[in-house]
């Protein structure tokens, strides 16, 4: 692939509001519970396998990312051997960006940038389109700059076919990202750790046309009991001894495992997306939602009608 160099936009919209990488959190004020008065208890959210004030969520998840950005890559590469590529590429391969012409595409907690490097070149490579673009959106500033040093490298820098912004991904602001904009949604290994799931989804099929796509990479329910307990196994006890190796940082990879213990099942999910408005397939693999590895991570897609 040529490699100059792009422009790439990093702008914040209207809203104030932040969201966190391979993320899209908004911390929503804690309310009291009708009836409850001053003295109503806050509500309360899972951080990983701990309990915190939903207001707090946001913060301690952007402070793992921060922590994690500069080593994200190397530690995805270390922790998954490699698979995660291999996911990310039929991801996008599932998609086909620009089979039906140029796609406006916005890519959610997606700072790094490789979803939207996969998508720009997958247009081009397979379709010789150079006019698709995507929007890569991610609350942490510092997720944001490793995608923007990636993209330096590239053919897209300083072109239209990208750009970065910060912004939280339950409420993007509709000022920057207009309604019925966008032919594609994508967000992966992020919506897990995001405080209110629902809004987010509410949020993508605001911003999609109709017709458009949304899609979830996300890690899942494993089903196989005996792969499920190996899973397990190197899960919690490799992988946390791997952040204190390479990036120093053991109880960040210890959060983002139990994240994903934490995080519903396919067909739960499935069904938070069609609350959304959503239409899917049916509940089950190959369906509403096609799993990888027996289900370590899956994909969902979602049309907006």
């Amino acid at each position: 692939m040529l490699r100059t160099a792009i422009r790439v936009r990093i702008g914040r919209p209207a809203s104030s509001t932040r969201f966190n990488h391979s993320l899209g959190s908004q911390q929503q004020s804690s309310s009291p519970q009708p009836g409850g008065g001053a003295d109503a208890k806050p509500k309360t959210v899972s951080f990983g396998f701990k309990t915190v004030p939903e207001d707090l969520k946001e913060t301690l998840v952007k402070n793992v990312f921060d922590s994690v950005a500069s080593k994200y890559d190397l530690m995805n590469d270390a922790t998954s051997f490699g698979v995660h590529r291999l996911w990310k590429d039929s991801f996008v391969s599932s998609l086909r960006p620009g089979r039906k012409g140029p796609l406006k595409c916005i890519d959610v907690a997606g700072g790094t940038g490789d979803i939207a490097l996969r998508i720009l070149d997958y247009a081009k490579d397979n379709y010789y389109d150079r006019e698709t673009t995507v929007d890569v959106v991610d609350i942490n500033a510092q997720m944001l700059k490793e995608g923007y040093r990636r993209f330096k490298q590239t053919m897209y820098h300083n072109t239209p076919q990208i750009s970065f912004h910060e912004s939280n991904a339950q409420d993007l602001g509709a000022e920057k990202f207009k309604d019925n904009t966008y032919d594609l949604y994508t967000i992966a290994f992020g919506i897990r750790n995001c405080t209110d799931i629902p809004a987010v989804l509410r949020e993508a099929y605001r911003v999609l046309k109709p017709g458009g796509t949304f899609a979830c990479l996300e890690f899942s329910k494993v089903n196989n009991p005996l792969l499920s307990t190996l899973y397990d196994q190197y899960s919690f006890t490799v992988i946390p001894l791997l952040g204190t190796i390479l990036a120093g940082d053991r109880d960040s990879y210890q959060y983002l495992v139990e994240s994903i213990r934490k995080f519903p099942p396919q067909q739960e999910f499935a069904q938070m997306i069609r609350d959304a408005g959503f239409s899917t397939g049916k509940d089950a693999d190959g369906g509403a939602w096609t799993d990888q590895w027996g289900g370590i991570a899956c994909v969902h897609t979602g049309v907006k009608l």
